[in-house]
């Protein structure tokens, strides 16, 4: 069987996708050629090719374990007991093993439950080489709908993984997620008929079902063994993730020593060798549990709960 390199088969899926939304009229000929780099005979070239040829390249999957991840979010009513109510299944999956890295309910789809999901794969496998998304708010920065990334203004959660060295691909359709919208389907098929037989009404109870028994047996019975036996999962070793994976911005603390940051006020106290830190820029974070550290470099000024109370510094921090 013919074989391609990894970087040509992308391109020619992007080519796909994006000449199958000009033929829909969802893209003018320019603003494809815009998106693919190239000229608007070029993309009525490729229209040409297509509708000729019928042509659907499918992506071979990755070598390695951990080589790529595909990341999506789908609301459904999960809960069959509960017909009224909506939930969003954030699923993980490995491209070349098929293997469902993470699977959980939540509320809806956002950076924050994106970022748990994140820190949940990475904190047992390690870190990703890719991951594959479509261009949703939390993914990636666009100036119009559908439009063309924007890779000079990373989303919080492309700030975290040019961090940790991950590649953030985005899809240019539905068809590109084919791996994606399958699993989906399959989880619809599937998590819903079992939830409904082992009478599962709440949140908590799926998704306690999920990781003690959904994902086992899905792995079980739809995993597959890699082309190339190694792992492509890099160990965090020194990293420390609630410092990566969270929400960050640049703040100036006011006059009486205090940080705003969506809302809540931050008092930062008294600091060793300094008056005040009246003026001084900080990197304001919002770590996934909800609580929220301020730094100036590497020194960090202070933690605060949720709600902005001050958190006691270990002693080892304040030496």
């Amino acid at each position: 069987m013919e074989t391609y390199a990894a970087d040509a088969v992308e391109r020619a899926m992007k080519t796909y996708e994006v000449i199958l939304r000009v033929k829909s009229r969802e893209l003018t000929v320019w603003q494809a050629a815009e998106i693919l780099s190239c000229t608007e005979r070029s993309v009525r070239r490729y229209r040409r090719e297509i509708e000729s040829r019928g042509y659907r390249l499918r992506r071979e999957p990755r070598a390695c374990f951990g080589e790529m991840l595909h990341l999506d979010g789908s609301e459904h009513a999960w809960l069959a007991l509960c017909p009224d109510e909506k939930q969003t299944l954030i699923a993980v999956c490995d491209d070349a093993t098929k293997r469902l890295l993470y699977a959980q309910l939540h509320d809806a789809e956002s950076t924050a439950v994106v970022l748990t999901a994140l820190g949940d794969v990475v904190g047992t496998h390690g870190i990703p080489m890719a991951l594959y998304t479509d261009r949703a708010r939390w993914a990636f920065f666009t100036k119009t709908a559908g439009g063309r990334v924007e890779e000079k203004h990373p989303t919080q959660v492309g700030r975290a993984l040019v961090k940790l060295g991950v590649e953030h691909i985005p899809s240019y359709s539905p068809q590109a997620r084919g791996r994606g919208e399958r699993l989906n389907r399959t989880l619809q098929d599937r998590l819903v008929n079992e939830l409904r037989l082992a009478k599962i009404r709440t949140v908590e109870a799926a998704n306690r079902y999920l990781r003690e028994k959904f994902i086992p047996d899905y792995d079980a019975r739809f995993s597959r063994t890699p082309r190339d036996p190694a792992s492509a999962f890099v160990p965090v070793r020194s990293v420390e993730l609630d410092q990566v994976l969270c929400h960050e911005e640049e703040r100036t603390v006011g006059q009486d020593n205090v940080v705003s940051f969506e809302g809540t006020k931050l008092q930062l106290s008294k600091q060793p060798g300094r008056r005040s830190c009246a003026g001084m820029r900080v990197l304001v974070r919002r770590h996934i549990d909800g609580s929220h550290s301020v730094w100036r470099a590497t020194e960090r000024l202070g933690r605060f709960d949720g709600k902005g109370r001050a958190i006691a510094l270990p002693k080892a921090l304040l030496a």
